[in-house]
């Protein structure tokens, strides 16, 4: 399979930080005569505290490119004199880093999860440098393509069952942002890409048309429809507001329909309007095209739009079958950070792993600490009820009665009986070889579709004032972090 970059290696992309920090796990441990192994290893969760644009959900991904991160990571001569050159490392740690590889585990959320805030949604159980030089890959690709897969979903909802194709790619940050931004809007329900690289590398249908270019390079709107349509009489969608929609481009792209296509056995595929009062224009165009026996001629429709504004073109009954959706899908221009978060929450001591807890004056920003396990609970009918917290050492199982405690209103008695268990963190990595199942973009994509018809409660994918996910505990778990906060206080 083609890859963006081929020759890049990408592992010195990281916060200097990771870099500086892992020099001093390493002089920790050079300073400990007989220091064991075991007693380095680290456990770091990623998490996220909100939801974009005020969603009840969002969507996990950009794992495979953390899989070919940790995969490829290791570092090379120049990297290493790049290091020698900032005069704060010893050659001691220069000569590890020239040997690394990364020997941690990796349990993870399969890509295309819907995921609830404040839950782990990949675990790293390491030793500690290692654990510490993924850090920014991780949270980088999780922030983006998570938040690229979120904002398309939600458009996708938005079009009602309407086609949404991906056309950000000249709006996007970067070419790699254009790039697996497109493979992000593929997974959250756009049908294709404009993106030609994104197309190939992860097998997404590619689609686009023409540009205003085109029209204008002829000497006048009919000659460079005809000619387009004669280049692609199958697939001929013709951008009529060049000029003027009603009076030349609906009109020009008639003609070109009746006196260039149907002599050919063809139909005229589609219009395009890139700009004007898109509800007015695609009504006023289906009934030219209706009149003119083009019922099967389908109105696609761009221009700075987003979810809010497709939501807005219905209720208005326009007449628009497909929206090509740019900027504001590939760069989520309404929420544009996602903000997950790396945190430890556990280190090993005497081969046992000892919780840590993160305190902070903004209640949002304290973390739940220890080795867990996370749950999500199926009722009979198959639908996500909750999700549920629990110890490493605490298995559940299917239809046990469960009593749980809700951290937000821990005096409420809840249990759940009559219920199935999913844990939602699969191994990726164990002890540095990767384990995991690979899945193409379109399996992941019919996933998030899988669990949003069937699982996902309708009142979680409202837009405004959705319906809030519960997180439980169990009183294990629950009385674990009310000590550790306690103790913190003291």
């Amino acid at each position: 399979m083609k890859k963006q970059h081929d020759s890049r290696n990408l592992s010195m992309v990281m916060d200097f930080y990771e870099m500086t920090m892992s020099h001093g796990y390493f002089q920790e441990r050079q300073g400990k005569s007989g220091a064991c192994e075991k007693d380095e290893l680290v456990v770091f969760d990623v998490f996220y505290r909100s939801n974009p644009d005020g969603g009840g959900y969002s969507i996990f991904a950009g794992l495979e490119q953390i899989v070919e991160y940790v995969q490829n990571l290791h570092f090379e001569e120049e990297d290493i004199s790049y290091l020698r050159s900032q005069g704060i490392f010893s050659e001691d740690f220069l000569q590890y880093l020239s040997d690394f590889t990364f020997q941690g585990d990796i349990y993870a959320m399969p890509e295309g999860t819907v995921m609830y805030p404040e839950e782990p949604v990949l675990t790293v159980i390491a030793p500690v440098i290692d654990a510490q030089l993924i850090e920014t890959a991780v949270l980088l690709e999780i922030n983006h393509q998570s938040l690229i897969a979120t904002k398309t979903r939600r458009i996708c909802n938005a079009a009602d069952g309407r086609v949404v194709s991906d056309f950000g790619a000249r709006r996007a940050h970067n070419m790699d942002a254009a790039v697996y931004g497109a493979r992000a809007a593929y997974i959250g329900g756009a049908e294709s890409t404009a993106t030609v690289l994104a197309g190939q590398m992860f097998d997404i249908p590619v689609s686009g048309t023409m540009a205003h270019s085109w029209i204008m390079y002829f000497p006048d709107e009919y000659t460079a429809f005809e000619k387009y349509a004669r280049l692609y009489p199958d697939a001929a969608v013709l951008l009529v507001d060049t000029y003027d929609v009603l009076r030349s481009g609906v009109p020009n792209a008639i003609r070109v329909a009746k006196e260039v296509l149907e002599p050919m056995g063809k139909r005229l595929k589609g219009i395009r309007l890139d700009s004007g009062d898109l509800a007015y224009l695609s009504k006023k165009a289906r009934k030219l095209l209706d009149a003119a026996g083009l019922q099967d001629c389908i109105i696609v429709a761009s221009n700075s739009l987003d979810e809010f504004t497709i939501q807005s073109l219905i209720s208005q009954g326009a007449c628009i079958d497909s929206f090509g959706v740019g900027e504001r899908l590939i760069t989520s221009k309404s929420e544009p950070v996602f903000g997950a978060v790396y945190k430890i929450a556990a280190v090993m001591r005497n081969a046992v792993f000892e919780p840590r807890i993160k305190i902070s004056e903004n209640i949002e920003k304290i973390t739940n600490p220890g080795y867990k396990r996370l749950y999500r609970v199926y009722n009979e009918q198959g639908k996500a009820i909750a999700d549920l917290i629990a110890c490493q050492e605490e298995l559940i199982g299917d239809y046990e009665k469960v009593t749980v405690i809700d951290p937000k209103k821990p005096w409420k008695k809840r249990f759940f009986e009559n219920c199935t268990f999913r844990q939602m963190l699969e191994p990726v990595f164990i002890r540095g070889e990767f384990v995991g199942k690979k899945r193409s973009a379109k399996e992941i994509r019919e996933y998030v579709k899988t669990q949003l018809e069937r699982e996902i409660w309708e009142e979680e994918q409202r837009f405004v004032n959705p319906h809030v996910h519960y997180l439980d505990m169990t009183p294990r778990y629950y009385h674990m972090k009310t000590e550790l906060l306690a103790l913190a206080k003291e």
